[in-house]
């Protein structure tokens, strides 16, 4: 397939979403951009908001992670589940009932203004990082299959990347996304059963020698019980996952800005509850295509990389031809810009109007101000784009996890303080100590590894939680009743 012919499809999929853009962002405002005039179905929200979970980063490296840790990371997704229960049944009757465009208002109502920059502080913190890792993704794709044979510089690619998204978000918003990431979701899912499915008969597989194939593999370890000391254990994924869910998704403005543009708080839950049975089967499937990959590359003697995350993509370059490749690109690019149209959005609301306030200006000022702030956060992801291209030395889920479990773990500590007791914070400590618990979690984690061999897992999010939760009580003091 050629550079220009990738070039073309690429092109003609986002003359697709600017079509979408501009029927649904007719008429659009401040309030629809915010939260989609709180109008949007919840089975459209459920259905786009897998394929913003999911992501480029699922898209590449959970297929390519079979190499190193088997079918183990379904233990996390167990974990998830567990975790979106939380959040429909504690966390969005508290957003709703508060009436919140951004989540982070809750801390204001509850504790301060301090409180409350601080924890939209380290939400823009975390979503643009984790925002930057993935479009890193679908960018170094199309360099390697685009853009290198033109000689384009990589910066370049990741501007036109980074273009193509504030085109069609700037006008509608979130109700723009909540309709392009329902597209997006059909065609990533599309892409990835296509491409199983085209293997398979490569293979000569029927569906019960897929499974077979899967189930005899030497990947096809999911639990693991025996080992206290490995970062598989399932104890420590299970509860990782779960704590991973409630803060990545329950207190991310990303992926609740989504929900709370449901029509009610009952459509809500049920969004929730849905979307979280459907994020098992998915992450099944690619796994499943991971193991797929690998033995197709064992019966044709193709080396296999020593990074899980080029499995994927080299193979769908080099050995499975024409129609998988454009499958691939396609289904990487849906997945990777479903999760960073979103974010750029939430980025947008967040800064607007937890940073600035702006929410409170009149209706025109507030519209030039959001959109100098979608223009600003965009620079932002580019740069941090470019950052993360040169130091890249891992796989790109592991480090968006272990990312998350330093930025967000004060974020969960907060908001657990604010639900489980009914103290009153010190407001002059409240900044110190969120930036204290990631670093005291960092020297504690060496020393334990250090001193007797224990390997953390993302569990680290929970201590990074705790520590937050315990200085916060430190420098509490009773509320007047």
């Amino acid at each position: 397939m050629t550079p220009l012919a990738v070039l073309g499809l690429i092109l003609g999929y986002f003359l697709i979403l600017m079509l979408v853009s501009q029927l649904t962002s007719r008429g659009a405002n401040n309030a629809s951009f915010f939260l989609g005039n709180r109008k949007s179905p919840w089975f459209v929200v459920a259905f786009g908001m897998l394929g913003a979970s999911l992501s480029g980063v699922t898209f590449i490296s959970v297929p390519g992670w079979v190499l190193d840790t088997d079918f183990t990371y379904m233990q996390m997704v167990l974990g998830y589940f567990l975790g979106y229960l939380t959040i429909a049944f504690v966390l969005l009757p508290l957003y709703y009932k508060l009436n919140l465009t951004s989540i982070y208002g809750y801390l204001d109502k509850r504790f301060g203004l301090s409180a409350y920059k601080t924890g939209a502080a380290f939400f823009l913190v975390s979503r643009i990082i984790g925002a930057s890792f993935r479009l890193y993704i679908v960018a170094s794709v199309l360099q390697l299959v685009v853009f290198d044979a033109w000689n384009v510089p990589f910066w370049i690619t990741v501007i036109i990347t980074i273009i193509f998204i504030w085109l069609y978000t700037h006008r509608g918003g979130i109700k723009t996304i909540i309709w392009t990431d329902m597209m997006q979701t059909a065609l990533m899912l599309t892409a990835l059963i296509a491409t199983i499915i085209i293997i398979s008969k490569q293979m000569d597989l029927s569906a019960i020698g897929l499974i077979d194939a899967n189930k005899d593999s030497e990947y096809s370890r999911m639990f693991v019980f025996d080992d206290w000391q490995s970062r598989q254990h399932f104890v420590k994924q299970f509860l990782s996952g779960m704590l991973i869910t409630i803060v990545m998704t329950g207190l991310d403005q990303d992926m609740m800005q989504k929900n709370l543009s449901c029509r009610n708080l009952k459509d809500a839950k049920t969004n929730m509850i849905c979307y979280g049975f459907a994020f098992i089967p998915f992450n099944l499937l690619f796994l499943g295509l991971g193991v797929l990959l690998v033995i197709f590359s064992q019966s044709n003697g193709i080396p296999l990389p020593t990074d899980g995350d080029a499995l994927y993509p080299l193979l769908a370059k080099t050995h499975l031809g024409n129609v998988v490749l454009a499958l691939f690109i396609l289904g990487l690019t849906a997945s990777a810009y479903s999760s960073a149209d979103s974010a750029l959005t939430a980025l947008t609301t967040s800064f607007t109007v937890d940073i600035l306030q702006a929410d409170k200006l009149p209706e025109r000022k507030l519209k030039k101000i959001r959109k100098q702030v979608h223009v600003g956060m965009s620079v932002m992801l580019i740069i941090v784009i470019l950052i993360f291209g040169m130091v890249k030395d891992r796989s790109v889920v592991d480090s968006i996890f272990t990312v998350a479990s330093y930025t967000y773990g004060p974020l969960f500590g907060m908001f657990a303080f604010g639900i489980l007791t009914k103290r009153q914070l010190r407001m002059k400590f409240v900044g110190p100590i969120a930036i204290l618990a990631p670093i005291l979690r960092y020297f504690i984690k060496q020393l334990t590894q250090a001193l007797w061999g224990y390997a953390f897992a993302y569990e680290l999010l929970l201590m990074n939680g705790g520590l937050c939760y315990l200085g916060l009580w430190l420098v509490s003091y009773r509320s007047n009743p």
